[in-house]
């Protein structure tokens, strides 16, 4: 099963908490996981509200209020100490990672010197620990995600008036797809941005799927301008006519050493070709052009294959139009050994090239110690011997 999160209004903990419950995920599993935390009891309750109209479920986390900010230190304990399922416990530790490592860039100190603030209090808590182990139970495949709604204007913070988009948000979706929206208003909770950052596999429009069910989770205001919620969309995937894509970047910045490995990456994660362009970039520095040639359902691997493998932050995503010729593959025996071969037909059938597996060619050379050359000159030979013709049409 995957999933698609609808984030054109935003994304706060209690809106993604809403989603999960709506779809189906228990109300039990997210306040069994709450109630794992060693914290005064955080009590979880569901509300049936409208936003413009439609349905949607709005989570309350009743926590005692509290005035103590907690570090990241103290954070990493108090989960460290939780009785939570490890999965949890780390993807919930990496959820606060990220927001300590924003906020300590916004604040200029290091991460391990941050005070959360809104952020450590025991409904944040609650919402991190309960948004993952929802996820957790779903058990996706792959969670796609639309870009996220910001908003705009001004907030009052814990240190004052702050602009929206909050620079913690910011920070914390960087290199992600962000857009203002419609609403005057802060849209995205640094929590929400965390969250979504952490656990959004794929990021664009509704991925090719099956839909088996659809929850809408809700925000506490009900702005005019849209509805106020998360919707998460469940099911199969399904695959969907589309044109092939070639996903590029522009990197200055990767050991050349390591580049024959980042090809041989994009090509297990279903490449149908990945090339290197040699370019120059601002103030004359050397580069590389890195560009992938996808079938549409090997996008979203191949774009994590390029994320975690190339020091890149951002992708063109290019559709492209495609023409090729059919395609066989077979093999000749020569000089004693075995040699794959792939032969190019037109829509007639006629036989317009026939290549050879270089590399079936050059283990041939080393066996039987000759120069490659006579083993390529061999081996072509033979496979267009087997042509109607000789040499083709």
């Amino acid at each position: 099963m995957i999933g698609w999160l609808d984030l054109a209004a935003g994304a706060s903990g209690d809106m993604l908490l809403g989603a999960l419950v709506d779809a189906g995920v228990p109300l039990a599993v997210v306040q069994g996981a709450v109630a794992g935390l060693p914290v005064e009891p955080v009590l979880l309750r569901t509300e049936q509200v409208t936003r413009h109209g439609l349905g949607a479920t709005r989570v309350h986390v009743d926590a005692p209020p509290s005035t103590h900010h907690r570090t990241w230190a103290d954070v990493r304990e108090l989960l460290g100490g939780a009785t939570l399922d490890d999965a949890v416990r780390e993807r919930a530790l990496a959820v606060f990672a990220r927001l300590a490592a924003a906020e300590g860039r916004v604040h200029r100190v290091p991460a391990d010197e941050v005070h959360f603030h809104e952020v450590g209090a025991l409904d944040a808590l609650a919402d991190v620990v309960g948004v993952v182990a929802g996820f957790a139970h779903l058990g996706l495949a792959e969670l796609h995600a639309t870009s996220v709604a910001l908003g705009s204007g001004t907030a009052r913070g814990e240190h004052g008036v702050v602009p929206v988009p909050g620079p913690a948000v910011l920070e914390l979706l960087t290199g992600l797809p962000v857009h203002a929206g419609p609403v005057p208003h802060e849209c995205c909770t640094p929590t929400g941005a965390a969250l979504v950052a952490e656990l959004v596999d794929v990021w664009g429009p509704m991925p090719g799927m099956r839909p088996a069910r659809v929850g809408s989770g809700a925000g506490g205001r009900d702005p005019v301008e849209l509805p106020n919620t998360v919707r998460l969309v469940l099911g199969e995937p399904a695959a969907t006519p589309g044109a092939p894509v070639v996903l590029e970047a522009n990197i200055d910045d990767l050991d050349p050493r390591l580049w024959p490995g980042v090809l041989d990456a994009l090509f297990a994660a279903g490449a149908s070709d990945a090339w290197l362009t040699p370019i120059l970039m601002k103030k004359g520095r050397p580069a590389h052009t890195l560009a992938a040639l996808c079938r549409p359902e090997t996008v979203a691997a191949v774009q994590r294959a390029v994320f975690a493998h190339t020091p890149t932050i951002g992708l063109r995503v290019s559709p492209v139009g495609k023409v090729a010729l059919a395609r066989s593959q077979d093999h000749v025996d020569v000089l004693g050994g075995r040699v794959g071969t792939k032969t190019a037909r037109d829509d007639a059938g006629r036989v317009l090239n026939v290549s050879v597996e270089f590399e079936d060619v050059a283990a041939l050379a080393r066996e039987r110690g000759l120069p490659v050359k006579e083993v390529l000159r061999a081996a072509t030979a033979a496979a267009w011997a087997r042509v109607p013709g000789g040499e083709g049409e």
